[in-house]
């Protein structure tokens, strides 16, 4: 089976992050890509990656960028898959500068992006886009939820459990 996801970072140094969005489509069974596609030292590789991905099987790409974050916008410019970004934590800033220049996307130019650093989101985002067509894919994804739901609920019968042997 070939990739359905691209997931795709500045330089390696993201892969910290973005490792996060490849064990989260480990898990569901997706197959993914994992490469570095820089916008600003690679920029040829990067336009012709976001130029025929669709055309070697993917579906989705998740862009994972820090700094000014040019990489999700550039690929969606490039590619008519969605493109989801990554705000990658590095610098002073921790993120927030990639966060509002992935955010600041011209229109006709969309980029979904998640919240700094969570490329576990940006993952099921993905897996969540390819479940509209894959109905075996969204009933994992609705068991997925339910047992997050059943372990949250736990953790507050532990709390609510806790709480009464301090009042005691």
């Amino acid at each position: 089976m070939s990739a359905v996801v691209g997931i795709v970072m500045g330089s390696d140094s993201d892969l910290a992050t973005m490792q996060a969005a490849a064990s989260i489509c480990q898990e569901f069974a997706i197959e993914y890509e994992l490469r570095v596609v820089s916008a600003h030292r690679t920029p040829a590789l990067m336009a012709e990656y976001g130029q025929t991905a669709h055309e070697r099987g993917l579906k989705v790409i998740i862009a994972g960028a820090g700094g000014a974050a040019h990489l999700p916008g550039m690929l969606a410019a490039y590619t008519p898959l969605p493109v989801i970004g990554v705000p990658v934590p590095i610098g002073h800033l921790q993120g927030v500068d990639a966060l509002l220049s992935i955010v600041q996307m011209p229109g006709g130019v969309p980029v979904a992006t998640v919240a700094i650093g969570q490329a576990k989101n940006a993952g099921l985002l993905a897996i969540q886009i390819l479940a509209t067509a894959d109905a075996a894919l969204q009933a994992k994804l609705i068991e997925y939820k339910q047992t997050m739901a059943t372990e949250s609920q736990a953790k507050n019968e532990r709390l609510q459990a806790s709480a009464k042997n301090i009042e005691q």
